[in-house]
């Protein structure tokens, strides 16, 4: 009986059979090979797919290596519609280079190339990469991932615009500009740019040409401005400097990852009467994931302050913030996030800031001073969903101990809270045995972990 493979490992399993019976190939003499033989039949009589999904988990040098098995596994390897070139893609014979093993794959490949994956550390001159992309923009190319760390900024070329079947698309320290006839990679459900150069128009253009587009992700881009307008975007994870962020029809976003890594706080326009953080998660309306990382809760902390927002986030299950606990707004953005965040489970909270609380001298500090410890002393909403709580570089900063022990008042089914200090000194026993002093659930365990 034929049995295929349940899950990638058990491929990996195969796979990993298939080269040893490929070193047997290459090692035994001819008069031993009866038990190898009816090894590699047992393999070689498996389903075309599942013998496609083997090699396409085995290195291409391997892969490569099992056509030596006879003129059918020749065949087989020659059609692997996954390709990937990496920096383990090299030869035992100095004179044959990184570029002659690609270019013998391509040139002696039959069939479609469903996944064409390049991530090199060398310098590769920028004519061979654009006649490899060439040649993919004719073979049915779905999924294309290009990280090349030596080339300094190289331009797309217009040929890869053309790929209409592309699903996935991963760029690297790349200059894209899209040319005057493109109309959006029409299939398009996954989006990765890190250290990419885009003119503004060009990214906002692209992202709503994109109508199938599920997963984004962008690392250090050039743009300023965030304008997302995707009706299928389900998750976001963005990381860089920018001063701006709008979400346009994007009711299905769940899981949403933002982190500002320079503080440019002072960048960002936003009217006294207007509370960001309500612009932020107004188009949000089922977001279960949130991760708030960097300086980005300063960002969200502008405008107008309230204890609670005006629709609350029902659906949110995971909160990852950064809190700057020398910053009041900041502790109040975070309380009035998780005011109304009724079911939330599981919170991840990094402290940022060890420096005393300075408290400004003008209006505007001393009511957020009030509104804060008014919300501590009169919460009547208990988190009846928290389970677990994770908080690192603590510190014996009395706002962040207040925070502490908030949580541990008001969460009855929390099961764990773990606690990491920011550093290890005499001050951190205090801590332990503050924490210790009480909590609403009489089953929640405390675990602290060495910073």
């Amino acid at each position: 009986m034929i049995v295929k493979p349940s899950s990638p490992d058990d491929s990996w399993e195969l796979g990993a059979q298939l080269l040893r019976e490929v070193n047997m190939e290459q090692r035994e003499p001819p008069k031993s090979r009866s038990k190898s033989e009816s090894e590699l039949d047992r393999i070689s009589n498996l389903p075309s797919d599942v013998l496609e999904q083997i090699l396409s988990h085995l290195p291409i040098r391997e892969a490569v290596r099992t056509s030596v098995l006879s003129s059918k596994w020749r065949y087989r390897t020659a059609m692997i519609r996954h390709l990937v070139f990496d920096n383990q893609c090299v030869s035992t014979k100095k004179h044959i280079t990184f570029v002659d093993i690609v270019d013998h794959v391509l040139l002696g490949h039959i069939g479609p190339i469903h996944k064409f994956k390049l991530s090199h550390l060398d310098r590769l001159a920028t004519w061979d990469i654009d006649r490899w992309i060439l040649h993919l923009s004719r073979n049915s190319i779905k999924e294309f991932v290009l990280e090349i760390e030596k080339v300094c900024c190289y331009s797309i070329p217009s040929y890869l615009f053309s790929c209409e079947d592309m699903i996935h698309l991963e760029l690297f320290s790349c200059l894209i500009k899209p040319p005057p006839t493109f109309k959006g990679f029409r299939n398009l459900k996954s989006l990765v740019f890190q250290r990419v150069t885009l003119a503004q128009d060009a990214f906002e253009n692209l992202i709503a040409c994109c109508p199938l587009l599920e997963r984004l992700t962008l690392r250090e881009f050039n743009f300023t401005h965030l304008k997302i307008d995707a009706p299928n975007l389900k998750f976001l994870d963005v990381e860089g400097d920018f001063e701006d962020v709008i979400f346009q029809n994007t009711l299905n976003l769940a899981d949403v990852c933002i982190c500002m890594d320079t503080n440019v706080g002072q960048r960002w326009a936003c009217d006294s009467t207007h509370s960001m953080l309500v612009k932020f998660l107004v188009h949000l309306p089922h977001i279960q994931r949130l991760k708030i990382q960097g300086f980005f809760l300063q960002i969200l902390a502008l405008g107008a302050l309230s204890a609670e927002l005006p629709k609350p986030c029902l659906y949110l299950n995971f909160l990852s913030i950064s809190v700057n606990f020398n910053d009041l707004r900041e502790i109040l953005t975070a309380l009035c996030l998780l005011r109304s965040s009724p079911a939330v489970q599981e919170l991840e909270i990094s402290a940022a800031g060890f420096a005393p609380l300075e408290i400004s001298a003008d209006r505007e500090g001393h009511s957020a001073l009030s509104e804060v410890n008014s919300l501590y002393g009169n919460w009547i909403f208990p988190f009846s969903q928290l389970r677990f709580v994770k908080i690192s570089d603590v510190s014996d900063v009395k706002a962040e101990l207040d925070f502490i022990r908030f949580l541990l008042l008001n969460s009855p089914v929390l099961e764990k809270i773990i606690v990491k200090p920011a550093y290890d000194d005499d001050s951190w026993v205090l801590v332990k045995q503050l924490l210790r002093l009480g909590h609403a659930s009489v089953h929640s365990e405390i675990i602290f972990l060495d910073p």
